[in-house]
C-alpha cells in the first residue's frame, strides 16, 4: 500500500510538470501573446531637418536671387533629408557636390543616369563640409559663380531669369543632375512641404502657448497655416504636443 501512494504521488507530480512545461511552451512561442518589441525611431523627420536650414537658406536665397525653395528641395533630395551617408556628420555634403573643399573630400559610391533613364553604379569624390551652412554656401557659390569654362552656367536658376521655381528645377534637371525627372521630384517635395514660403520675406512672427487638448490641425486652422510648416518651424520629430509646449508661429 505505502509503495502505491508513493506511486501515485509521484505521478501526479510528474504530470503536474509536464502540464506546467507545455504551457509555458505554448506561451513562449504563441505568436498572439508575445509582445511587439518597442522600436524608437530617432531619425529626424523630414521638417525637422528642413527646420535647421531653412532660415539659412531663405537669406541666402534672398541675396543671392536664388530660389530658397529649389535649395532646400535638393537639400532633401541630394541628402535624403540629411541622412545619408554624404549628407550627414562628418561630411555635411547637402547637394552631392563633387571634388573637394578646402583640400576636404570623401570617396563614396553613386548612381549616375544616362539622361535616358539608364543607372550605373560608379566611385566618386565628393565635398567634405564643416557644416551645413558651409555646404549651403558653397552651393550658392556655385550657382553664382558657375564653372571654370562658362561662368553663367546657373544663370538659369536666378529668380531674375525665370517666371517661378519651376523653371529653375527644369533647367537644373540635365545641368546640375543626370536624373532626367530632376525637376519632377523637386517640384514635389516643394509643393508637398510648401517650401516656397522661404522664398519671401519673414513678414511676421509670434509665439504661442499649447493648450490642454490642442493638436497641431486645430492650431494650424486657427492661425490659418499648414501643419507641415508648424513641424519645420519648431523642428518637430513628431505630431505630438504637451500643455505648455511653446510653438512659433511665422507668417510671410
Amino acid at each position: 500500500m505505502k509503495y502505491m501512494l508513493k506511486f501515485f504521488k509521484g505521478l501526479i507530480v510528474t504530470v503536474v510538470v509536464i502540464c506546467l512545461s507545455f504551457f509555458m511552451v505554448t506561451q513562449l512561442f504563441n505568436p498572439s501573446e508575445m509582445e511587439e518589441p518597442i522600436v524608437i525611431d530617432d531619425r529626424p523627420s523630414v521638417e525637422e531637418f528642413i527646420g535647421t536650414i531653412a532660415e539659412t537658406a531663405r537669406d541666402l536665397g534672398a541675396q543671392n536671387d536664388l530660389y530658397a525653395s529649389v535649395m532646400i528641395a535638393q537639400a532633401i533630395l541630394e541628402s535624403q533629408h540629411g541622412q545619408s551617408g554624404l549628407g550627414s556628420a562628418p561630411n555635411y555634403n547637402l547637394f552631392g557636390m563633387k571634388g573637394n573643399y578646402q583640400n576636404s573630400s570623401v570617396t563614396l559610391e553613386t548612381v549616375e543616369d544616362d539622361g535616358s533613364g539608364k543607372l550605373s553604379t560608379v566611385m566618386a569624390e565628393f565635398r567634405k563640409y564643416p557644416s551645413y551652412e558651409a555646404s549651403m554656401q558653397d552651393y550658392v557659390k556655385l550657382m553664382r559663380n558657375g564653372v571654370s569654362w562658362n561662368r553663367d552656367f546657373y544663370a538659369g536658376v536666378f529668380k531674375s531669369n525665370t517666371a517661378s521655381y519651376t523653371e529653375a528645377t527644369k533647367f537644373l534637371t540635365g545641368s546640375y543632375a543626370t536624373d532626367s525627372s530632376y525637376n519632377e521630384k523637386l517640384n514635389t517635395l516643394i509643393t508637398k512641404y510648401d517650401l516656397q514660403q522661404y522664398d519671401s520675406p519673414l513678414k511676421d512672427k509670434k509665439t504661442i502657448t499649447v493648450a490642454d487638448g490642442d493638436s497641431l490641425m486645430q492650431i494650424a486652422e486657427v492661425y490659418n497655416v499648414k501643419v507641415t510648416s508648424i513641424k519645420q518651424w519648431n523642428q518637430l520629430r513628431s505630431d505630438r504636443l504637451e500643455a505648455g509646449q511653446q510653438l512659433n508661429i511665422y507668417h510671410y
